[in-house]
């Protein structure tokens, strides 16, 4: 990203649909289009972009890696971690996102991911720090995010906010559904922070493939 990664996506969003135990490994691969690709309330590209990746999870524990043309290159995504239920209906996870870059598009990021699930809600929180490679050297930076969501029958909400040495909040709704056997979603984007102000209506259409 052309900003911190304030950065449904996939990576963040695959962390989430994870938060519950799978009884079974399963290896699955997905392909995606979205008109606009946004990330946590900032725009990544205002062109049209596509995506693809690929998932492993067993009994909880997960991996996957997933990449989006961003312009100039492509980010590609690793990360892992584990969903566990702590009561039922309460579910959490941990876990770990790498962002790499092609291209001059944005510089590296690390994250730990926390999440927690209950119902219609769900609260992911990450730390993450940011790596810039100057010609004097590699200069770190320190953010962390905090969202709260909620969906129902394909309809979602979700509001985030920035800290530490980064700032900005953002709201974003929509919904999705299946078509033909695709999934396609419209949302919503309202977002404001110091490197970023955008509202904005974009359109998504992919599909998940069982390997």
């Amino acid at each position: 990203m052309k900003t911190i990664k304030f950065t449904t996506l996939t990576s963040a969003v695959a962390a989430t649909l994870l938060y519950s135990q799978a009884a079974l490994a399963d290896v699955s691969a997905n392909i995606g289009v979205v008109s606009e690709y946004h990330f946590r309330g900032v725009a990544q590209t205002t062109d049209a972009s596509a995506s693809a990746g690929l998932d492993y999870t067993n009994e909880g524990f997960y991996l996957g890696t997933w990449a989006a043309d961003v312009g100039d290159g492509l980010e590609v995504d690793f990360y892992g971690g584990y969903g566990f239920d702590i009561t039922d209906g309460l579910s959490s996870s941990i876990g770990f996102t790498t962002y790499q870059y092609t291209g001059d598009f944005d510089s590296a990021y690390n994250e730990v991911n926390l999440g927690l699930s209950y119902g219609l809600f769900s609260l992911d929180y990450a730390i993450g720090t940011r790596e810039d490679d100057f010609d004097l050297g590699i200069v770190e930076s320190d953010y962390t995010f905090l969202s709260l969501s909620v969906a129902y029958e394909g309809f979602y909400g979700t509001f985030g906010t920035y800290g530490d040495e980064s700032d900005g909040e953002y709201f974003e709704a929509g919904y999705g559904t299946q078509v033909g056997g695709f999934d396609v979603g419209v949302s919503v984007l309202v977002s404001g922070s110091d490197l970023n102000d955008d509202e904005t209506i974009y359109f998504s259409i992919g599909k998940t493939f069982n390997l």
